[in-house]
């Protein structure tokens, strides 16, 4: 298995997240101090306690994905690292954040770290129980089960239109999405679902057990996986 990772682009979202979280609590703190002191300035203290609040979301939603250890890329990448070479998996590295290549075709992988009882049901997803924080999350943070379907169509057309788009002139077989559970308290069911659903610890036998209905042949592998992977590799 070869792993290509944007370190950078890591890097300068985990910092973001920091600063944001940081920068709005000192503004929340700041808008409290303005209100209880100067009552004239109750405007100016709700403008700030909005921002405030504002800002220390948007830290809480990517420290989540860029700050908390393992991260989504880490735990995909070592559930498939004893995969051969013939595989390569990019992170942050295409119009989809992770994506593997190999000789079972294209996979838009999903990863999602709910806890509790995740399961697809007369059409729509559900996500019950969980932590406060957990909880917490999912009301304020952006982090409920939200529509995995909805999503993973959204990806797989991405792809597909920006390898189309680059390589013109090679096959692209029909990328394969894949929902990703990667929190071991994940309890799920979702053999109904209409996109593939499996616990990460999973994924790899998923991938291997593929029909060969959207393989890549060897040469427009190489290709693929040329095209894709960065120059300073």
């Amino acid at each position: 298995m070869k792993i290509h990772i944007n370190d950078r682009l890591v890097r300068r979202n985990a910092r973001l997240g920091q600063v944001a979280s940081l920068v709005g609590l000192l503004v929340l703190v700041g808008g409290m101090y303005i209100s209880f002191q100067y009552q004239n300035l109750v405007g100016v203290a709700w403008i700030a306690l909005l921002i405030g609040f504002a800002l220390s979301q948007l830290g809480l939603y990517y420290g989540n994905r860029w700050g908390r250890r393992p991260r989504p890329d880490e735990h995909l990448s070592l559930a498939l690292k004893s995969m051969d070479d013939r595989h390569s998996l990019y992170h942050y590295l295409s119009p989809v954040p992770h994506l593997l290549v190999g000789p079972t075709g294209i996979w838009v992988l999903i990863p999602y770290h709910q806890i509790g009882k995740i399961t697809y049901e007369n059409g729509r997803w559900k996500h019950k129980g969980g932590n406060v924080f957990q909880r917490y999350l999912r009301l304020f943070a952006q982090e409920g089960i939200g529509r995995p379907d909805v999503d993973s169509k959204a990806e797989v057309e991405a792809i597909k239109r920006y390898l189309k788009k680059q390589l013109p002139d090679r096959y692209i077989p029909e990328p394969k999405p894949v929902l990703v559970f990667t929190s071991d308290k994940a309890e799920l069911e979702a053999d109904e679902a209409p996109v593939p659903s499996v616990p990460l610890k999973k994924l790899k036998e998923l991938i291997r057990k593929s029909t060969k209905d959207s393989a890549i042949d060897t040469d427009s592998l190489k290709f693929i996986r040329d095209f894709l992977t960065p120059a300073d590799k």
